[in-house]
C-alpha cells in the first residue's frame, strides 16, 4: 500500500510540472505599444535657410497612431523662394498643408516602435507669385534683347495635388526619432497666369516634367503618449 501511494503521488507530481512547463510554453509575452501624437520639424527646410540665400521655409510634421500598422500623417509649413532664370526673375511666398495616411511595414521586436513606411497625401498651397524683371529676347540676332522691367504680383493662387510617400523613422533615444522620406507629386490643379507659369509652389516644389515633381524630407520629431496598447 504503501509503495502504490508512493507511485501514485510521483505520477501526480509529474503531471503538475508537465502542465506548467506545457502553460509556460504557450504564454505569450506581451509588450505594450505606445499611442500618442508625434511632432517634429524638417531638418532639411532649417539648413536650406542657412546654405541657401535664394530661400525661406519652415515646416512642421506630425503623425497619430490609430493602430499597430496606419498613422493619421500631417504636414504644413511656409516657403519664400526667389528663382532666377535666363530672361526672368521671380519670388513665390505661400502656404500649405498636406494631409494623409502612413502604413507600417517594419515588424518591430519587443518595445521597439521603429517604422518602415509607405503612404499618401493630399497637399494644400495658397502663395503668391511676384515678378520682378522678365526680357523677350527678338529672334532677330541683329537685335539686342528688350528688357521689361515692370514688376507685377499675382496673388491668390492655390494648387492642389497628390504625393506618394516612403520613409523610415528610428527611435534614437526615448520617444525621439530621426526620419527620412522621398516623395513623389502629382499636381491635380493649380492657378494658371496668363502667359507665365508657377515656377515654384510651396509644399510641392519645382515643377520637373508637365506637373510631376519629387521631393524629400530629413526630420526630428518627439512622441507624446498617452496610453499604451
Amino acid at each position: 500500500m504503501k509503495h502504490i501511494l508512493k507511485y501514485t503521488f510521483s505520477f501526480l507530481l509529474v503531471c503538475i510540472c508537465t502542465s506548467v512547463f506545457a502553460q509556460a510554453d504557450t504564454t505569450k509575452v506581451i509588450y505594450p505599444k505606445k499611442y500618442g501624437i508625434r511632432l517634429g520639424t524638417d531638418l532639411n527646410k532649417i539648413a536650406r535657410n542657412f546654405y541657401e540665400d535664394n530661400y525661406k521655409g519652415f515646416e512642421i510634421v506630425g503623425d497619430y497612431r490609430i493602430n499597430k500598422k496606419i498613422y493619421i500623417a500631417a504636414e504644413v509649413g511656409l516657403e519664400e523662394k526667389f528663382t532666377e532664370e535666363t530672361i526672368l526673375t521671380n519670388t513665390t511666398e505661400g502656404q500649405y498643408i498636406k494631409l494623409g495616411i502612413d502604413y507600417n511595414l517594419y515588424e518591430n521586436w519587443m518595445d521597439m516602435n521603429n517604422m518602415l513606411y509607405v503612404g499618401g497625401r493630399v497637399g494644400y498651397a495658397t502663395y503668391k507669385q511676384t515678378l520682378h524683371n522678365y526680357t523677350i529676347r527678338d529672334l532677330n540676332q541683329y537685335f539686342p534683347p528688350i528688357d521689361n522691367f515692370t514688376a507685377k504680383e499675382f496673388s491668390g493662387l492655390n494648387a492642389v495635388w497628390l504625393e506618394f510617400v516612403a520613409g523610415v523613422k528610428v527611435e534614437v533615444l526615448n520617444n525621439l526619432f530621426l526620419g527620412a522620406s522621398a516623395r513623389l507629386n502629382f499636381l491635380a490643379s493649380e492657378s494658371k497666369l496668363d502667359n507665365y507659369e508657377n515656377l515654384h509652389i510651396p509644399g510641392y516644389n519645382k515643377k520637373y516634367s508637365g506637373d510631376i515633381g519629387v521631393g524629400f524630407n530629413y526630420t526630428i520629431s518627439y512622441l507624446i503618449p498617452f496610453t499604451k496598447k
